[in-house]
């Protein structure tokens, strides 16, 4: 039972602060939607293909059977810590953002961000998402949820080199000074 909570809990949460995050910034004249920085299809079906796999592993830890093979228990476990781990560096890296958080290319000016979890990797939370993505596979062995899971970081990692132009435009020498320091992912 705990552990379907906990696997329930993390992605409603993080979606609530997403969505939450959203109006607050509404509220603040601030559109936190931004420009998909590469095409619009492939950008948004990724983005939401990621509830997708999310919610095959929750109903799938409360018994709807969406796997076609039998994880061994370790599996399962392995599964539920890079779900929790995953979850942990959304919300961080959600949070330490602050007001420069966007999905998509920001219409308007951001700050930089270099501290905390960005102080190791430049993108902690498209690893997050890399990690969840990985942990709803394992936890179903699933071999549709692994195409879509590659299709998924395939396409996220067109977005972050997209971002990553934007932001050497936007940053110039202090961008490439970052980049130096700290790698992409890890």
């Amino acid at each position: 039972m705990v552990e379907r909570i906990v696997v329930t809990c993390f992605p409603v949460a993080f979606l609530a602060v997403l969505f939450g995050g959203g109006e607050r910034f509404r509220r603040s004249h601030i559109d936190m939607d931004g420009d998909a920085p590469i095409n619009g299809a492939l950008f948004y079906s990724s983005k939401y293909l990621i509830v997708v796999l999310w919610l095959a592993m929750v109903l799938h830890t409360w018994g709807l059977d969406v796997s076609f093979f039998n994880a061994p228990p370790s599996l399962r476990w392995v599964a539920v810590s890079l779900w929790i781990a995953g979850f942990v560096l959304l919300f961080l890296g959600r949070f330490e953002l602050g007001t420069s958080f966007r999905i998509g290319r920001p219409k308007e000016t951001t700050s930089l961000r270099v501290n905390g979890l960005f102080r190791v990797s430049r993108k902690p939370m498209y690893l997050g998402v890399y990690a969840t993505l990985l942990a709803s596979v394992l936890r179903t062995l699933n071999p549709v949820l692994l195409l879509l899971g590659a299709f998924i970081v395939a396409v996220h990692h067109q977005i972050v080199l997209a971002e990553e132009g934007h932001l050497r435009n936007a940053f110039g020498e202090n961008y490439a000074v970052y980049c130096r320091r700290v790698r992409r992912y890890l």
